[in-house]
């Protein structure tokens, strides 16, 4: 098993930043990506940005420009920086891993964290 924990959430204004942390605990030793998703009320899970283990990104359209995601495989953990945050990036964030064992895929969740992003 793995264990996410997040931290880093809260409000903002629009055009404000924050920094999202996640940290991985447990069988950590074939984690390959990790991530951030979103879900806003009504709307269905979406990927923010995912990293990984060597270190190739992806990011939605929507926070391209805007959002970087890093990972430090030594603390085994990822963040994300959100600049220039609009109130649409509002949404409980998701970490996300996931690892490979004999050839089928784990994935791990965290408990979200909100950010709310006003006007």
């Amino acid at each position: 098993q793995v264990q996410l924990v997040e931290s880093g959430g809260g409000s903002v204004q629009a055009g404000g930043s924050l920094r999202l942390s996640c940290t991985a605990s447990g069988m950590i030793f074939s984690i390959n990506t990790m991530g951030w998703y979103r879900q806003a009320p009504g709307k269905q899970r979406e990927l923010v940005a995912v990293i990984a283990s060597m270190g190739s990104t992806m990011y939605a359209d929507s926070v391209k420009g805007r959002f970087t995601i890093s990972r430090d495989n030594a603390k085994n953990t990822v963040s994300l920086q959100m600049n220039s945050l609009k109130p649409e990036d509002t949404a409980v964030y998701y970490c996300n891993a996931d690892r490979w064992l004999v050839g089928q895929q784990y994935v791990y969740w965290g408990q979200g964290t909100q950010v709310t992003v006003s006007s």
